[in-house]
């Protein structure tokens, strides 16, 4: 592993998917060349502007070919990836895509299919790491999205390692974020100490790391307005024109730029148009931007009513705002509503009401054919087209009833404001210059040349994550805020399961990579294990069944005789080669217990006529032998050739009672005549009554003194 980290990250949106690409300092290299301010830090986390790439158009539009996701639209997105990711880190760099707005309008079952094709897309056709589908491929919600993008702004404005010189009063360093796309919109801030523990329930609890391995918490509020988002708003503008002017073919709309003709979803009206020689209303500007704000204040639905009090707007609950300590900063949208027109070209203007809604107005009142030249010689710069300029006045009536009359942010211009020239220090003011982050409210695009995306949130929280954890440490990511609870069962960790990662700071990884064993249980390996373990017992129990009886039972007679486990010669595996001999017990009454005798052991002639000079041959005869006890004819004990000692067999000198030291039988040999078998005498299972001496546990038991053993032959 190299001295840095890679991360990969795609927004898959409603109209495109782009990929974004950062790095950063792995934790070895971080804390050898850190200083103290490093080491109390967050990650410090790079990008370029050539590190990202879109294309069009969203994921959700393969809802019904979703094999089709991964060929026809994420593989130059992966490609680009692959450019720029250095080619012995891609094992190590995680990739994650996290769906938004777009994804969230599907089906269950549509979105499920397309996230399983996305997931083994990347398997398939990149190392890329991807341990974990579920959190690594997902729908995101529009809280989690708001806290990505609260970490983001923090970040790069320095609320995080530099909270004494973010110090906005009350003990509050950090600000609040503002997002609005095109059909909902998120909020997402730290309340100041008191509404924080009177909504403690609502709160989010966020824990981050430091390079050094402390963890550091926030309590974070957040909610989306579904709904809210510019395009969901106009939608809703234009069914309430329609209800004020019914019959109306012509329907006059102050939020368009004076003579502007166009459809009820947006799009111009061009002179000679069959759409205006029909029946369906379509819109026609005024340029009345007053009017304009008027008639867009209802869609903030504060008449809703408020359960969960406080509430902000659409009845949802929100704690209290305190613009004294809470600054925001808004972005998408809110950037580029108050900037690509209105700011000249991009340039960074700090937001004020008054400035803001002159300008605004007198745009929108000029009639649209100007409009049309200014944009020909690109007065706002190459990046602003016909289409910007027709809805940016609906978007600046929208933001100012969003921000002022929803949100309540101070009108700068026209209401007066605490003045904060207390917290602003020199050295924020140089690096936050004309950009007014300490008034309540700033739109924001970009912060020291880095775009401020949620992406780079995401990135933040994984990065802080593999920082080794010093003593005690929590673990990485965001969950309820539950009083007393550290590790909430919600609790979502920044890169999967969380564990322990040695690869930063591992001797053994220092010249790169882990090591196989370690290789097996991470990234794609760690799902392939149990089904490698699966495959080998099918491919054993196949084997076995294969085999025949009769080969699995000379091959277990031959691993028996090789003094193999005791187990490998049970039932469960097919018995024995040789013929199974079976004790048959009968019940016998407590006081009618015997024991055989003691036995000796005795040599047996080899062959099946009972002679032979073999001693070998004798040693691996098959069968059982004749037990002999004590009173056998001392001819037949001589007569005997010495053998290999049996399993069975009992020690010269031996009690024939123990259990550690054989049953006291001994082997008899097979002939070719077939088997042969003795059995015990009789007279020799006398009861041991005048010893005194007891039947141990397991001896044969009769139920009359003149029962014997019997000693049965199984024949398969």
């Amino acid at each position: 592993m190299g001295k840095h980290r890679y991360g990969v990250i795609l927004d898959a949106g409603s109209s495109g998917s782009r990929v974004y690409i950062y790095r950063w300092l792995n934790a070895a290299a971080a804390r050898a060349h850190g200083d103290a301010q490093t080491l109390a830090s967050l990650p410090e986390i790079k990008t370029k502007k050539k590190w990202n790439k879109k294309v069009h158009p969203g994921i959700s539009t393969f809802a019904t070919q979703p094999e089709r996701v991964g060929p026809d639209h994420l593989r130059d997105l992966v490609d680009f990836a692959r450019e720029h990711v250095p080619e012995g880190e891609a094992e190590n760099t995680p990739i994650f895509l996290l769906a938004t707005a777009g994804m969230r309008l599907l089906l269950a079952d549509q979105s499920a299919a397309l996230l399983d094709n996305v997931c083994a897309y990347f398997r398939q056709e990149t190392k890329f790491q991807l341990p974990d589908c579920g959190l690594h491929v997902q729908v995101i919600p529009g809280e989690t999205e708001g806290l990505y993008g609260w970490i983001a702004a923090n970040y790069l404005l320095g609320g995080f390692d530099e909270p004494e010189k973010h110090d906005h009063g009350k003990g509050h360093h950090t600000y609040g974020f503002l997002d609005m796309g095109g059909a909902s919109a998120q909020i997402a801030f730290a309340p100041n100490a008191t509404e924080a523990e009177k909504h403690a329930e609502d709160l989010k609890l966020l824990r981050l790391r430091r390079v050094g391995g402390e963890a550091v918490e926030y309590r974070v509020f957040v909610t989306t307005w579904l709904g809210f988002g510019a395009n969901e708003a106009r939608r809703r503008y234009v069914e309430g024109l329609l209800e004020a002017y019914p019959g109306s073919q012509e329907l006059p709309d102050p939020c368009l730029p004076v003579g502007l003709k166009v459809n009820q979803t947006g799009h111009e009206l061009l002179p000679g148009s069959s759409e205006l020689a029909g029946t369906k209303p379509y819109l026609v500007g005024t340029g009345a931007f007053p009017e304009c704000l008027r008639r867009t204040y209802p869609l903030l639905e504060k008449e809703r009513a408020c359960v969960d009090a406080p509430c902000l707007l659409n009845g949802q609950h929100t704690p209290a705002i305190d613009f004294d300590v809470n600054h925001f900063v808004g972005v998408s949208e809110y950037w580029h509503t108050t900037h690509e027109v209105f700011a000249m070209a991009h340039k960074d203007k700090a937001y004020d009401f008054l400035t803001y809604q002159k300008q605004v107005t007198d745009f929108c009142s000029r009639d649209w054919r100007d409009i049309v030249k200014d944009v020909g010689s690109q007065k706002w710069g190459k990046k602003v087209d016909e289409k910007t300029v027709e809805e940016v006045c609906f978007k600046a009536s929208w933001l100012i009833n969003m921000l002022h009359d929803g949100i309540g942010v101070p009108r700068i211009g026209l209401e007066p404001v605490k003045d904060a020239a207390a917290n602003k220090t020199k050295a924020m003011l140089g690096n936050a210059a004309d950009r007014g982050f300490l008034d309540p409210f700033q739109a924001v695009d970009k912060i020291d040349g880095t775009e401020v995306s949620w992406t780079l949130g995401k990135m933040v929280l994984f990065a802080s994550s593999q920082m080794p954890a010093a003593d005690h440490a929590l673990a990485v990511g965001f969950g309820s805020n539950i009083a007393g609870v550290k590790t909430p069962a919600d609790f979502q960790y920044a890169g999967g399961k969380y564990e322990a990662l040695p690869t930063d700071l591992d001797d053994s990884n220092a010249g790169g990579g882990d090591d196989w064993h370690d290789r097996i249980f991470n990234g794609s390996y760690s799902r392939r294990v149990p089904g490698i373990l699966i495959f080998m017992v099918i491919l054993v129990l196949a084997m076995y069944l294969l085999c025949g009886r009769e080969r699995r039972q000379s091959a277990f007679y031959k691993l028996r005789r090789r003094k193999a486990p005791g187990f490998l010669g049970s039932k469960f595996f097919g018995g024995s080669a040789s013929p199974h001999y079976e004790h048959v017990l009968e019940a016998a009454d407590p006081a009618d217990d015997f024991e055989l005798d003691d036995v000796e052991d005795l040599r047996l002639a080899s062959g099946s006529s009972g002679g032979g000079s073999d001693p070998h041959h004798t040693g691996r005869s098959s069968g059982w032998a004749t037990p002999i006890v004590r009173g056998m004819s001392p001819d037949i004990l001589r007569s005997s050739p010495s053998r290999s000692k049996m399993y069975f067999d009992t020690p010269a000198g031996s009690a024939g009672g123990s259990a550690e030291k054989g049953l006291g039988i001994t082997a008899f040999e097979r002939g070719g005549s077939g088997a042969m078998m003795r059995a015990e005498s009789r007279e020799r299972l006398a009861p041991r009554e005048q010893t005194g001496r007891r039947s141990r546990a397991g001896s044969p038991t009769r139920r009359s003194p003149m029962a014997g053993l019997v000693v049965k032959k199984s024949l398969d």
